[in-house]
Order: C-alpha cells, then sequence, then structure tokens
C-alpha cells in the first residue's frame, strides 16, 4: 500500500527544512530551559546577567544538537523512502534506528545497538501514536447520510 505524501516538499528541501526547523526548535527550547537554570544558579543581583549569559553560551549548543538529529533523521527517511519506494511508519522506525546508532558510533558497537534499537523503539511509539490518533479523529469525520423526511401522508377525502 503506497501513498505519497505530496505536500512535502522533495527530499533534498526537506532535510534542509527539517534540519533548520529542529535547530530552531532546540535554540527556543535551549532559551527557555537554560535562562531559568543560569537565572536560579546565580548569585543574587546578577540573576538577568547569569541567564542571558548562559542562553548565549548553552542554547545555540542545544539548537546544534536537535539540528543535527533532526537533519540526520530526515537524511535517513528519505534514503530509507527511496529503497523501500513506500511511505508507511516502518520507515521513520528504521529512520530512528539508525539515527540512533550513527550518533552513539563513537561509543562502540554496543552503544550503537543499544542506541539505535532506543531510538527505534521511541520512535515506534511516536508512530503508533500518531495512528491512533489518526484512527481516533477520522471516526468523528466519517460520511453520514443525511436523514430523509417521511413521504407526506395522502389525505382522504369524502
Amino acid at each position: 500500500m503506497s501513498r505519497h505524501d505530496m505536500s512535502r516538499d522533495p527530499c533534498p528541501w526537506s532535510i534542509l527544512n527539517d534540519f533548520g526547523g529542529a535547530f530552531a526548535m532546540g535554540c527556543v527550547g535551549g532559551t527557555i530551559w537554560h535562562a531559568a537554570k543560569g537565572f536560579r544558579n546565580s548569585p543574587r543581583g546578577d540573576k538577568w546577567i547569569g541567564a542571558v549569559s548562559a542562553v548565549k553560551a548553552r542554547a545555540p549548543v542545544l539548537g546544534g544538537n536537535f539540528g543535527i538529529w533532526g537533519g540526520m533523521f530526515s537524511t535517513f527517511d528519505c534514503a530509507v523512502k527511496g529503497i523501500r519506494q513506500k511511505e508507511d511508519p516502518w520507515n521513520a522506525i528504521i529512520s530512528g534506528f539508525m539515527t540512533g546508532g550513527c550518533l552513539a558510533a563513537r561509543g562502540g558497537p554496543k552503544m550503537i545497538v543499544s542506541s539505535g534499537i532506543a531510538c527505534g523503539v521511541l520512535l515506534g511509539v511516536i508512530e503508533g501514536v500518531g495512528v491512533l490518533m489518526q484512527r481516533m479523529f477520522a471516526e468523528g469525520n466519517r460520511p453520514v447520510a443525511p436523514m430523509l423526511e417521511p413521504p407526506p401522508q395522502a389525505s382522504v377525502t369524502n
């Protein structure tokens, strides 16, 4: 069963789009997280300076990490779609496994396998929830035949 999502850009552009989106998401989340952490850990009187310093030092790093993950995942997703010639939830699970494994490559074979499995399971859960939500909301949009009015009764006149 092959379905094609025509609303997505072709693979080279979707990889760049996903990398940029993940980078932005990591920067925004990193700004919030590190601002709170810097504010909390700074001495009284220097709270705001500590918050800004922490954001400037760490938020771009977190954004870069998110961007690398998103770009790598999107690259593997495009490759898996090209090899399998179908678009289904298994593509994301396989791509998650490959992304997790590649990102853990410096840790050795054991880390490659365990990180790949963890990432694949995470993507499997995300895809499963997505399929369940899609089915749940599809039930409410099922077409229903309109109610027909009963035919008029013939009146008896004598």
